[in-house]
């Protein structure tokens, strides 16, 4: 199921693309709505939830592993998000215990692979992650160690990103051109959510979201600034870059000097799930209204960057 397969945009079914290897079901869902309101496009990489059984059983503590990879629910949020802004919205459903869509292809710890040629290690920014254990297949934890009972397969691997890497990045890579196509300039809106941060000491409050941009290299500062003051005019602490800078996402999508834009936003699970970071709660409802508020603000200022841009190409 390479080629994606489109049924009623209109009336809000998704087109629905790659394969999770083990399951019979799409890798992402992608939703352009109708009316395209405004140039921006949500994307939601590491909520993905269905698991293979053969995942799980290679797992030694698959509940954990799923709560500490998953960016829990945070695609409930991104829907309804996406529904009252009339954004297009992309979700992974394949878990990012099987792949980060947020790594390199190259970030890969050959040393968890079975059958592969050892090959030699260059340290470099392709493989930074991997080295820390969290590549593009992720092989431990902090705190948890080695999440894998046993080794992976070169030929599971090569299927899983196939299938799951390949796709998604091919079909967040056209939409994003579509929408620069139409509009002159596009943004993307990547989507996480990270733990509690820890305090620096007994007096200090984390922040609660963390606006990412690659210190500059992804994103209009105009833009960045004005998601960290909306945020902060809202009463909600927010950080910019630390710890959180952005990853593999923004490194390829933000293409500044093509007016293709791309922030990511980290949203602390204690706003939106019990306390135990595992359900929706009861407070999810204001994180929605917040973040919808955000991305129409952000929309309506690069759809503006858009219809200038074209102005000034026209009196040229």
């Amino acid at each position: 199921m390479d080629t994606p397969t489109t049924d009623a945009m209109g009336a809000g079914e998704p087109e629905q693309g790659g394969v999770i290897p083990g399951v019979a079901g799409p890798s992402y869902s992608l939703w352009r709505m109708p009316c395209d309101s405004m140039p921006v496009l949500i994307s939601v990489p590491h909520a993905g939830r269905c698991y293979p059984p053969e995942v799980l059983s290679a797992l030694r503590d698959s509940d954990e592993a799923q709560l500490r990879l998953e960016d829990r629910y945070i695609d409930l949020i991104a829907k309804p998000v996406a529904a009252e802004t009339q954004t297009s919205l992309m979700v992974a459903e394949a878990p990012r215990a099987m792949i980060d869509l947020n790594r390199s292809v190259e970030d890969i710890d050959w040393g968890m692979v079975r059958g592969a040629s050892m090959r030699p290690v260059r340290h470099s920014l392709a493989n930074r992650r991997s080295r820390n254990g969290l590549g593009l297949v992720p092989r431990r934890i902090p705190g948890m160690g080695e999440i894998w009972r046993r080794p992976l397969e070169k030929a599971q691997l090569e299927d899983w990103i196939a299938g799951i890497y390949t796709p998604y990045h091919a079909a967040l890579g056209r939409e994003l051109e579509r929408l620069r196509d139409r509009w002159g300039v596009a943004m993307l809106v990547d989507l996480h959510s990270m733990p509690p941060l820890r305090k620096s000491h007994p007096q200090d409050r984390p922040a609660e979201f963390v606006i990412g941009d690659r210190f500059g290299a992804s994103c209009d500062p105009g833009l960045v600034d004005l998601a960290i003051r909306y945020l902060a005019n809202q009463g909600r602490r927010v950080a910019h870059n630390r710890p959180y800078s952005g990853g593999y996402v923004l490194d390829r999508y933000g293409q500044t000097t093509r007016g293709i834009h791309a922030l990511q936003i980290e949203v602390c699970r204690s706003t939106y799930l019990d306390a135990r970071l595992d359900q929706p709660s009861a407070r999810a409802g204001a994180i929605v209204k917040l973040l919808g508020g955000l991305v129409r603000m952000l929309g309506t200022e690069v759809g503006s960057m858009g219809r200038g841009e074209r102005m000034a190409q026209a009196a040229e």
